[in-house]
């Protein structure tokens, strides 16, 4: 299997509480409240760790609350490369209810320094080339601007490691420069990079340069554009417990069908039913493959609407 490497530069330490509808400005009592060490580099790693892949891990880590990430890596098996700061680490609330709807309440991450992205760029120079493919996903934390964002994945490019990227914003915006050899946005990042006409947008990204598109539309699927690619698939509708991980569950499983040399519609296929099962759980990774391939058989390939 492959070895990828996955940035993370602003993980999170995710608070779900999970209730039956939130009533605001009052008291809400919850039914479960579940802890991850999270981020969406992290959530990606544990899905392709779960297929077979050998992950190494970096980014930013609070100093002040790191032992619940280490104990994800320690646990996962992963090299971890994370640079560690001052501070905390942030924390995410997510509020889950019955219905499926899902209320963020994101905190500020730590402090990121100059002498931190040093350490960071000089950690990872030279074990680059040692991978497979490096995934960058996730916001940037207080302190790493666009521009330093846009010399770091420029190094990675020049390595030759194919680069994915799974950001928003800002962030997605000066990664879109560098022409990844793959990106993941969901509708509402692509048309505020992009503009409102998303085929369009699409046909130029991958002009560009950007070899693989993955739009993500939620419960409507995924739609695919690369080289002789043009796929859309729709998951099975299934019991949605949570819809967080669900897209860093998709890039993961489609790279993993796209380091194995598989055909599209099987990638597509297997990635589908992966987010899908994502949905039906709190936490991250692969936990029931009988479950996952009832959902992969009933996933729906198409053509995009044009």
């Amino acid at each position: 299997m492959a070895r990828i490497l996955t940035l993370t530069l602003n993980p999170a330490l995710d608070l779900t509480l999970r209730l039956a509808s939130l009533q605001p400005g009052a008291i809400n009592r919850c039914d479960e409240l579940r802890s991850h060490a999270a981020g969406k580099g992290l959530n990606v790693a544990q899905v392709l760790a779960d297929l077979g892949h050998s992950l190494s891990v970096s980014g930013f880590l609070g100093r002040a609350n790191a032992a619940p990430f280490e104990r994800l890596m320690q646990a996962r098996g992963f090299h971890d490369l994370f640079v560690r700061v001052p501070g905390e680490t942030r924390s995410n609330i997510k509020l889950a209810e019955a219905d499926g709807r899902i209320t963020d309440l994101n905190g500020p991450g730590p402090q990121v320094e100059a002498e931190h992205l040093q350490h960071l760029e000089e950690e990872l120079q030279p074990l680059l080339a040692g991978h497979d493919a490096v995934v960058v996903a996730g916001s940037l934390p207080r302190g790493v601007t666009t521009q330093w964002f846009t010399s770091l994945l420029r190094r990675i490019k020049a390595s030759g490691v194919p680069l994915v990227v799974d950001s928003s914003g800002a962030a997605l915006q000066a990664a879109l420069g560098v022409v990844p050899w793959l990106i993941k946005p969901n509708e509402e990042e692509l048309r505020e990079a992009c503009g409102s006409d998303l085929p369009a947008a699409i046909t130029r990204l991958r002009g560009q340069g950007i070899e693989h598109v993955l739009l993500s539309r939620g419960a409507d699927g995924v739609e695919w554009h690369g080289p002789g690619i043009a796929l859309r698939a729709v998951p099975p509708r299934v019991e949605v417990a949570s819809t967080v991980g669900a897209g860093d569950s998709l890039l993961a499983a489609s790279l993993h069908g796209l380091l194995q040399g598989w055909p599209a519609e099987r990638t597509l296929r297997l990635a589908t039913a992966v987010a899908a099962q994502a949905v039906t759980q709190i936490g991250f990774g692969i936990h029931d493959r009988e479950q996952l391939a009832r959902f992969e058989a009933a996933v729906q390939l198409h053509r995009p609407e044009q």
